[in-house]
């Protein structure tokens, strides 16, 4: 495999059957008869054994029943195509471990609801994807379980769909299954210079668990390296599963003509955005309004309740999974093997369980609030975080709660809001910092307007590529 000069900076890109292509060109490859589906998937794992030593990524590998599965036809817009499916989402006879050491997971027996319909679009699944504990933390840098990114080996690769986008960012896939609960796909897109779309609340079918929250926060999809691939997974993901109340996404396939409103919010509710990422978001502003959108700077349109709320909500998620993680999980299941900022969430919400039924409610409420916010404006624009991606260490969730609390809350301002309104929201990779990290910008839209959102996206792509790393020594 070709390596670029820097050794801190690791991808897999080559001369073999994935080359450089996207999914959909992969797709393509494969329909045409020029890339076999065996080919593709052999060159995946040849990819994943090259780097994942380095990166950590991989939670549990599938790989004889990948090239198994690459031997039989298949069907749907990505077949043949290469994948992973996060580790906390049921594919049949792997275990979901969900990031933790707290207990022994046994192989599913079934498809998750998630599984079911990605495997429907024609992908081949090689494995389980690594993911910080339970999808708490936005750096999985769990001890034995730590996820590199590739762009550089000291930092943080973002979470908690960490495995998934660096499997992406470094060649070994094109597309992977990510969910977001509170940015997780798209800080780790941010983090490692990817595409990640968080849908509409209902878009994509979930697994249970997930669908059963008192507040439905979650939301699935995938992490890729264009807008196309996101655009074109959506489409098929709504050919298979289409949603009865959701204004159709459609085919989108470039750029929209209409003139936008578009609201600026450069900083968060809680936190100074740094300088580099400050400038990376205004020049996506100026890129915008050169393109013929108007660009309106306001203050962050967020409750002053809505950090404590959160904090809230996910203390009382934390509080029910150990309190009951013998019947959720199984009998192996001890809290006490979780880590400190697990443990940390659910005390936190011990003390505060008179906040819970005023929390809820207010998140709740944030449609009406989002709902209003979108009759005003198209779309909005923030960065994806409020700082460059850590050096790991800096959030590891050994540390005392307080202190990893406090780092989070700094670091992750802007992704949470559309985990309460439901609405769409993507990352693009937009800019490269001086720490040669990929610096993310986001838009977010009303409910049910991931076709606006592809479109913006598609104009930020087409007018300013996107950084690859295999190009990395290039860059500086």
């Amino acid at each position: 495999m070709t390596q670029p000069p820097d050794p801190t900076r690791v991808h897999a890109f080559g001369d073999d059957a994935l080359g450089e292509h996207d999914a959909s060109a992969l797709a393509a490859e494969i329909r045409e008869g020029r890339v076999s589906a065996a080919e593709a998937v052999a060159a995946a794992i040849a990819r994943a054994e090259a780097v994942d030593a380095l990166l950590g990524a991989i939670a549990t590998e599938s790989f004889d029943r990948a090239r198994q599965q690459a031997g039989r036809t298949g069907s749907g817009f990505f077949a043949g195509v290469p994948t992973f499916v996060k580790d906390n989402t049921d594919v049949a006879g792997l275990p979901t471990q969900q990031g933790t050491s707290a207990f022994r997971a046994e192989p599913a027996v079934a498809d998750g609801d998630f599984a079911k319909t990605f495997f429907g679009l024609g992908t081949i699944n090689l494995g389980k994807s690594q993911l910080s504990e339970f999808g708490i933390s936005a750096s999985a840098e769990s001890p034995g379980r730590t996820v590199h990114n590739p762009w550089s080996l000291e930092h943080s690769s973002g979470a908690s769909s960490a495995g998934a986008a660096a499997l992406v960012a470094s060649g070994v896939v094109p597309i992977a299954h990510a969910n977001d609960g509170g940015g997780s796909i798209r800080i780790p897109a941010a983090a490692c210079g990817l595409v990640g779309l968080k849908p509409s609340r209902g878009r994509v079918p979930q697994d249970k668990m997930s669908r059963e929250m008192p507040v439905q926060v979650v939301a699935d999809g995938v992490v890729t390296r264009s807008v196309r691939d996101t655009a074109a997974y959506l489409r098929e993901t709504e050919r298979l599963a289409p949603h009865p109340r959701l204004r159709p996404v459609g085919d989108v396939t470039g750029p929209g003509r209409t003139p936008l409103k578009i609201a600026l919010v450069v900083d968060s509710l809680v936190a100074r955005t740094d300088p580099e990422t400050a400038t990376a978001v205004r020049a996506a502003a100026a890129l915008l309004e050169s393109l013929g959108h108007h660009v309106e700077e306001i203050d962050a349109p967020v409750p002053e309740s809505f950090v404590e709320d959160f904090k809230t909500y996910y203390g009382l998620l934390f509080l029910f999974l150990n309190a009951t993680g013998k019947r959720t999980f199984n009998s192996t299941f001890n809290w006490r093997e979780t880590e400190s900022l697990t443990r940390g969430f659910a005390g936190y919400v011990v003390r505060h369980l008179y906040r819970i039924p005023l929390s809820i409610a207010r998140l709740r409420a944030a449609t009406i609030v989002s709902r209003r916010f979108f009759a005003s404006y198209d779309a909005v624009l923030t960065p994806t975080l409020s700082h460059l991606t850590p050096r790991l260490g800096h959030l590891d969730p050994t540390q005392p709660y307080e202190i990893v609390m406090g780092r989070l809350v700094d670091w992750v301002g802007f992704t949470p809001l559309q985990n309460t309104t439901g609405d769409p929201a993507v990352s693009l990779p937009f800019a490269m910092s001086s720490e040669g990290t990929p610096i993310g910008v986001h838009l977010a839209a009303g409910m049910g307007r991931e076709a606006r959102l592809l479109e913006l996206a598609y104009a930020l792509e087409e007018a300013r590529p996107f950084a690859r790393i295999q190009d990395a020594a290039m860059l500086r």
